[in-house]
């Protein structure tokens, strides 16, 4: 996995950044649209979305001024493959 369980798991405990994952399952968005749907400062959004990338579950492009941001689906691939190995028992504690 590109990034460590623990990050991601600390990226997707907080509701505003399983929001913005939300969003960003339906299409790309640029950061002012995704900032627009949230009441809090730009640094503020700006600190979620370098949360979501250093996990692996956001990515994104520049173009001219414009970022965009999509979402990362290795890493929430991963995540869910070894969802379902935990939850089937397989979760590579077991000999």
């Amino acid at each position: 996995m590109a990034a460590p369980l623990n990050e991601v798991f600390k990226a997707i405990a907080d509701p505003t950044r399983r929001e913005i994952l939300r969003l960003l399952r339906h299409e790309e968005m640029n950061a002012g649209d995704v900032a627009a749907r949230f009441d809090m400062t730009k640094p503020t959004i700006s600190h979620h979305f370098a949360v979501l990338k250093a996990a692996g579950l956001i990515t994104s492009r520049r173009e001219g001024q414009t970022i965009w941001y999509s979402l990362g689906t290795t890493v929430l691939e991963d995540v869910l493959a070894w969802s379902l190995d935990m939850a089937r028992g397989a979760g590579g504690d077991k000999p």
